[in-house]
């Protein structure tokens, strides 16, 4: 079982709403949701990611340590270098999705709400005889995410982690308010979760499912290094890699707006033409109203569904645009 950290004290303020599964804790929006999304589009606000979970690893050998269990090459990464990475079971299907970034002494981690667990109880079977340590920060660290082109500065006592996408900042808990007080306005996941669409990036637990491999989903590249040596699931992402093409691929919807609800996740994926009695080509991942494109989503379908073909997903029309190649 998942475990949740407490709910954010950011949900006091005004017109918070808070999120549904799998972002319970924080707000979804802060009572306009368009307007907090071209916040975030402008460079403006902050996004409460305080419900992720956030592991830290010490030691000395923490970074050639890492760097024999993810996919990412990290054994020379350098302070203040941003990565994601991901861990892959021995058939190379995805397990844990990490975003990382090193200060120097300590490799800062984040990842899923809940999942920190699992996580840590992984790392801590791969110790061996390596000098390392893993901590779960979860209870005393919050994530705060400050979008591309922000001009605020982060406190002294944060440490950041920068991509182009904006930074993450791991702030203590009990600086969460005042930084709220002082860096706002707040931001709320919907807002984040439709830019992410709108960017084509995965999310771990919702475009993937048991048996998603990184090829499927773009990751191939961004957390995924083909040249390293050997990791867990490697034999899979090489072979796929150079061998074949993944069975199912990451498409981008843009779905018919005159429609009132957007497709949740897992809502199946047919050919239009085939109508809603056709066979199931894929399903949902995600689906966000986006303040300029109107209802978008992302959707796992399978290799051979023509990159042209109009699609269906719910009764709701979707035209599709490629994220990974067939």
């Amino acid at each position: 079982m998942l475990r949740h950290t407490p709910a954010s004290p950011l949900l006091s303020l005004p017109g918070a709403v808070p999120a549904e599964a799998p972002d319970e804790g924080v707000a979804a929006h802060y009572g306009d949701l368009f307007r907090e999304q071209r916040a975030l589009a402008d460079g403006s606000g902050f996004v409460d990611l305080s419900h992720r979970g956030v592991v830290t690893v010490t030691g000395a050998e923490r970074l050639s340590w890492l760097h024999l269990l993810l996919t990412q090459h990290v054994s020379d990464l350098a302070p203040g270098h941003a990565t994601e990475a991901l861990i892959l079971s021995a058939h190379g299907h995805i397990e844990h999705a990490v975003y990382l970034v090193d200060d120097g002494e300590t490799t800062w981690m984040h990842a899923e709400p809940g999942s920190q667990e699992a996580l840590i109880a992984y790392l801590e079977s791969m110790k061996f005889f390596y000098r390392v340590e893993v901590a779960d920060r979860t209870d005393e660290i919050a994530v705060v995410h400050l979008p591309a082109g922000s001009i605020t500065e982060a406190p002294q006592n944060a440490v950041v982690r920068e991509t182009a996408h904006g930074r993450d900042l791991f702030l203590p808990r009990t600086d969460l308010e005042s930084f709220a007080a002082a860096k706002g306005p707040a931001v709320g996941v919907l807002a984040l979760e439709a830019l992410r669409v709108e960017a084509h990036r995965p999310r771990l637990g919702l475009e993937t499912d048991h048996r998603t491999i990184p090829h499927e989903l773009g990751w191939i590249g961004t957390a995924v290094h083909l040249q390293k040596g050997c990791y867990r699931g490697q034999e899979t992402v090489a072979r796929v890699h150079n061998l074949g093409k993944p069975p199912r691929r990451l498409v981008f919807l843009h779905l018919d707006g005159s429609e009132v609800h957007l497709p949740p996740h897992g809502t199946p994926v047919r050919l239009a033409s085939d109508g809603e009695e056709g066979r199931q080509l894929g399903f949902i991942t995600t689906s966000a109203r986006h303040h300029e494109l109107g209802p978008i989503a992302l959707a796992l379908v399978k290799r051979n569904v023509p990159v042209d073909a109009p699609l269906t997903a719910g009764g709701t029309a979707a035209a599709q645009e490629t994220v990974v190649e067939p």
